[in-house]
């Protein structure tokens, strides 16, 4: 892409610098402003594509260290000085087409190499706005972009330019410096419409519609709230845009992250160039339940919270939590952290929220452990046995016995009944490790795992 700009530049070099030798040898022979101001015009275009072509190659480079948004905006600088080349000429050109008309008009020799010069700069011209407009297109080239349009005003002023020789050839002495004027203007248009976009991309002007194209994009990633702030602006090529999006506050950090990584891979799917920076906003929604809500409270302070029930008696609302802390944290610093949870919890839910906590170790994440001795692993395997049938439990097997510096830890697999409900199987798993721990003090812990009894 960067090789088809170089390359477009380059031809467009090639047709100015051929064109202006002809104007000018031309404009001087025939003694035409109309010519003359053409071959002026075009002098400035082979400047401005030398320009362009220097700025295409800037543009190309990879951002760096002082450039760290790269190097697109090169582009812009070398359109508007192209802008202020032909505001410069149209200057010239009107000053001396009044003096022409003024002071009365020489005489012009609109013979045929007048008019050959003049033709084959239109045949020129249009085919190359053509390519340069498709190129710029395809690779969002300010600076192609700006040839382009010189070139297609050239085309306007160029049949001006004819009609005016026409016009000498047919008596009309004043036709050539009408048609300067006309080429002038023209020029005149040209720049300010060149300027006025240059000057927007270097000035960081939001482009029409943009924002609205992202927030659209946005929107339809699932798991948008909604989308908050977009900000976007063009360097070259290249589309640079910060927005911020709303998710909901209880879902997980990685559910997030995938959400951000979702729309800025939408807005690059639809906008080739598009360098987007997505942030996110963690909100409140209104179909939060309290347990949602009190979850996502002592995630945010960093808090272990399990069997947290909520009931409604009469019009009070009451929320139980176990909270965990570190075995070894003192009540004082433990009971602290609990009282903080409770007003974080009624600031949230409303000062007439009943909260009672229920403080209890943290159970270790990486506790040392050995296996037990096959003596006492028998010795708790006959227990499960035992027990397991006044449990309706049946099955006891896969039986594990750690020792731990706190005492043991036991896990085991049990079948009950497929069709009891997980409410009923818990209670049956309870009542036998209730049991289990009755026998034997020792252990600290016991974690059953119910399966379906196999048909």
């Amino acid at each position: 892409m960067q090789s088809e700009k170089e390359q477009v530049a380059r031809t467009s070099i090639a047709a100015s610098a051929a064109l202006t030798v002809a104007k000018a040898v031309i404009g001087v022979m025939t003694g035409s402003l109309a010519i003359l101001s053409e071959a002026g015009h075009s002098l400035i275009d082979l400047g401005a594509t030398v320009l362009t072509y220097g700025a295409v190659r800037l543009a190309g480079k990879p951002a760096d260290q002082e450039h760290q948004y790269g190097h697109g905006k090169f582009e812009s600088v070398s359109a508007l000085a192209e802008t202020a080349l032909l505001f410069v000429l149209s200057a010239v050109v009107i000053w001396q087409a009044v003096l022409r008309l003024a002071g009365g008009a020489p005489h012009v020799d609109a013979n045929a190499w007048a008019f050959g010069v003049i033709a084959v700069s239109i045949a020129v011209d249009f085919f190359r706005s053509r390519a340069l407009a498709r190129t710029a297109k395809e690779t969002s080239s300010q600076a192609l972009e700006a040839d382009a349009l010189h070139f297609s005003s050239d085309l306007w002023a160029s049949a001006a330019v004819l009609v005016g020789l026409a016009g000498v050839r047919l008596g009309f002495a004043q036709a050539d410096s009408v048609a300067a004027l006309i080429v002038a203007v023209l020029i005149l248009v040209a720049g300010w419409r060149l300027g006025r976009r240059t000057i927007d991309t270097l000035t960081d002007t939001a482009p029409r519609g943009l924002a609205e194209r992202i927030t659209a994009l946005a929107a339809r990633v699932p798991g948008v709230v909604m989308v908050e702030h977009v900000r976007a602006r063009e360097v070259g090529e290249k589309t640079f845009a910060d927005l911020t999006v709303a998710v909901s506050r209880t879902l997980p950090l990685d559910r997030v992250t995938t959400i951000k990584d979702a729309v800025a891979a939408a807005i690059r799917d639809k906008m080739p160039g598009a360098e987007p920076t997505v942030t996110t906003d963690a909100v409140a929604l209104d179909n939060e339940t309290v347990l949602e809500r009190v979850m996502v409270i002592a995630r945010n302070r960093a808090l272990a919270v399990h069997h947290v029930t909520v009931h409604e008696i009469k019009d009070k609302l009451a929320v139980s939590i176990d909270l965990e802390v570190d075995g070894k944290t003192a009540l004082r610093t433990a009971h602290e952290t609990a009282d903080g949870l409770e007003a974080a919890i009624k600031a949230e839910l409303g000062p007439g929220v009943e909260v009672d906590t229920h403080i209890e170790p943290l159970q270790p994440h990486r506790a040392a452990g050995r296996e037990a001795p096959p003596e006492r692993l028998q010795a708790v395997v006959e227990a499960l046995k035992e027990f397991a049938p006044g449990c309706d439990i049946r099955d006891v097997h896969n039986v594990r016995v750690r020792e731990t510096d706190d005492g043991e830890v036991v896990n085991f697999h049990c079948r009950v009944e497929p069709s009891l409900s997980v409410r009923a199987v818990h209670e049956k798993v309870d009542a036998l490790e209730r049991a289990l721990r009755q026998r034997s003090p020792s252990i600290k812990r016991v974690i059953g795992h119910a399966e379906p009894v196999r048909g």
